[in-house]
């Protein structure tokens, strides 16, 4: 009887050792869980609050008076004779006369500092479209400078530490901003040149629309060759192909190939598709090349595991109703597979889009300013944009860098949003 009530305690001790090493791994479970949140909210929190800033843009309002004998024009005149005309002496002088009380050659040069750079072209613009305004004043929102413009978001009005300041601006400009801001010229805006213009050596007039046509342009050369190839491959390695040592072997290297870093395929493709067969550099066309290369692994690999999902009975029945076999796979076994090879091919295009390595060895590296319009035109992508902006050192591109990679985070969450909308929306439970 003692043996029993020994053996019972020991029993019981036992089983609360084990509960308490369950309960243990359950807490390790929520820590860890608890832990990674805690490091994507803080990651998240970092890039958002160092790139918010970037989605508003400093203007000032200016009154320029486009008087026909500084800028000996007419109304009449010719496209060519606008495009001659000295619209930076214009400007320069336009300036000054409205700041009479800025005189040493210094603070002119710091007043000239307050606007972008590309003042004159954009008057020059605006008079190549509508001539009329020669003879005319114009209320013109100018855009500010990026050292003007990351002052006034982030320290102007702020009782800040000289070594906590944003922006590098003088006194003479900070006394001009003051001057600015009591005229009420100073406005913010939604910064619409980020989406609207392509890369700039001005970090105010840069944007992100050439490197997202840029990917766009990649990614369509990509799906269109991935998909069907790696649809075809997965039909027949499951259907079709006999299952011997060379089958093994395609599989193995599929699975291996899978695994391999990304920059190999850029080196790949740096040997074959531009050393070998003379293709240009920086072009979407290649960069589809060997972005095809590297989801091709993880779209037959996903496509093989929806074709296998897909009962047997259902290959039996259109047998047993006559059927071939290539009217079983496309009638029957190809749709009910869909879903889950679309769920795939949308990862692979995700994990496209976020690469850089590869498309830094076929020159995607290259600066662009012009907006790509077909898939031979130079290009850069968004991630290699991104690597491009950390590398610079204006404060200003710090701001663009963190904006394009919430951009580049938004379409990676929605294209991975759509894969699991459509895994569940579509999916077929056997």
């Amino acid at each position: 009887m003692i043996d029993q009530e020994i053996v019972a305690q020991k029993r019981a001790a036992q089983l609360a050792k084990r509960h308490r090493a369950e309960s243990r791994f359950k807490w390790f479970g929520r820590l860890s869980i608890g832990f990674g949140l805690l490091c994507v909210l803080f990651l998240f929190t970092d890039i958002i609050s160092k790139g918010i800033g970037a989605f508003t843009q400093t203007y000032i309002n200016i009154e320029i008076p486009f008087d026909e004998e500084k800028l000996g024009l007419t109304p009449q005149s010719t496209e060519a004779e606008i495009k001659a005309a000295s619209f930076g002496s214009f400007f320069k002088k336009t300036l000054r006369e409205q700041n009479p009380e800025v005189t040493g050659r210094k603070d002119k040069r710091s007043l000239y500092a307050l606007f972008t750079s590309d003042a004159p072209l954009i008057l020059r613009d605006m008079v190549l479209a509508d001539p009329s305004i020669i003879g005319t004043t114009q209320t013109v929102s100018m855009i500010a400078d990026d050292d003007f413009d990351t002052y006034y978001k982030h320290s102007y009005g702020r009782d800040l530490p000289e070594d906590k300041v944003i922006g590098r601006i003088n006194d003479f400009q900070v006394s001009m901003l003051n001057k600015f801001v009591d005229a009420g010229v100073v406005e913010k805006r939604f910064n619409t040149i980020f989406f609207s213009n392509a890369d700039s050596r001005e970090p105010e007039l840069a944007g992100i629309k050439g490197a997202i046509m840029g990917s766009i342009l990649t990614l369509f050369v990509t799906l269109i060759l991935s998909f069907p190839i790696a649809v075809a491959t997965a039909i027949y390695l499951e259907e079709f192909a006999p299952k011997n040592k060379f089958t093994d072997f395609i599989e193995v290297n599929i699975n291996n190939l899978a695994a391999v870093p990304s920059v190999i395929f850029g080196l790949l493709g740096l040997a074959v598709f531009i050393n070998f067969f003379g293709m240009p550099r920086s072009v979407p066309l290649v960069g589809g090349f060997v972005l095809t290369l590297m989801t091709l692994p993880t779209i037959i690999i996903s496509s093989r595991a929806a074709i296998k999902a897909v009962p047997p009975s259902i290959r039996d029945a259109a047998l047993g109703m006559g059927a071939s076999k290539v009217q079983t796979v496309l009638h029957h076994v190809l749709p009910l597979a869909m879903p889950g090879m679309l769920t795939g091919t949308i990862i692979g295009m995700a994990q496209a889009l976020g690469e850089t390595a590869p498309l830094l060895m076929i020159g995607m590296v290259a600066f662009i300013v012009d907006t790509p319009a077909s898939i031979t035109d130079s290009a850069t992508v968004l991630p290699v944009q991104i690597f491009l902006w950390s590398d610079s050192p204006e404060r200003a591109f710090v701001e663009k860098t963190s904006a394009a990679i919430m951009v580049l985070l938004g379409f990676l969450i929605f294209m991975n949003s759509m894969a699991v909308w459509l895994r569940k929306r579509l999916e077929r439970r056997w």
